[in-house]
């Protein structure tokens, strides 16, 4: 019996899970979801699919704590966005498009969750998450790029950027609410194809060692005039980038 209707039935009642809570630690059911995923992981089925439903229901019945929307919460954000996907979608039909931002989704939630983070939700051809700890926030973002860079639909091969930025917005049910959260998507936009940009904030929680830094100039409406945002790259990534002294730059 054909299996199609079936899978995508069962992915996408797993799309409707719950979003779940950042602890930055693995769990048992974080095991259990990635031993599930290995199971036929070239050939998707529905009990497969299923089965990941599940573990993510539970995940959130017995990790998620109802939040005060009164107090901030401290967070690193991470906003993915593609670049130039706009132009492309126009000339292709809807098929492609879906197809296309169901790999780029994947990749990018695989990559985030192995991380520690949480996604938020996807924006169109974007995504945000939330992660407890800078420095894997800061390997998520360069991570996914890597892996949405593998991606062809015909000879289209989609390009990432990224932004994060540290801060302590309004936790409101499952998103994520206030100025920091506009901050980390204006610091998203202003990195180019392939580029992840952090903000002041997240390198120095994270710290410049394993990176190198270069400071970028960064001005954007409703982000403080003294907010400093910087192109930040995994040093064993990119060796013949100019490594400066630390915040020499600064």
């Amino acid at each position: 019996m054909p299996s199609g209707p079936m899978v995508r039935a069962a992915q996408f009642a797993r799309r409707l899970t719950p979003a779940e809570p950042v602890t930055g630690r693995s769990t048992t059911l974080d095991r259990l979801a990635r031993a599930i995923e290995d199971v036929n992981a070239e050939r998707p089925s529905a009990v497969r699919e299923l089965g990941l439903a599940s573990v993510s229901v539970w995940r959130s019945l017995l990790g998620r704590k109802t939040p005060d929307p009164s107090e901030p919460t401290p967070v690193t954000i991470l906003f993915t966005d593609l670049v130039d996907f706009s132009r492309w979608a126009l000339r292709v039909g809807d098929d492609r498009v879906l197809e296309l931002m169901n790999a780029v989704n994947d990749a990018c939630e695989r990559v985030i969750t192995d991380r520690g983070g949480q996604v938020v939700k996807t924006l169109g051809d974007g995504m945000m998450a939330v992660f407890a700890d800078g420095a894997e926030a800061i390997a998520a973002a360069h991570e996914a790029a890597g892996a949405v860079s593998a991606i062809r639909i015909d000879s289209y091969r989609p390009a990432l950027r990224a932004g994060v930025h540290t801060g302590a917005p309004r936790a409101v049910g499952d998103d994520f609410l206030g100025v920091d959260v506009n901050i980390a998507a204006r610091v998203c936009a202003a990195a180019k194809a392939g580029e992840v940009y952090v903000s002041g904030p997240t390198l120095d929680l994270a710290g410049p060692e394993g990176y190198t830094v270069k400071h970028k100039r960064f001005k954007a409406k409703g982000v403080p005039k003294d907010l400093r945002v910087y192109r930040v790259v995994p040093r064993y990534d990119d060796p013949g980038y100019d490594e400066p002294a630390g915040y020499a730059d600064r």
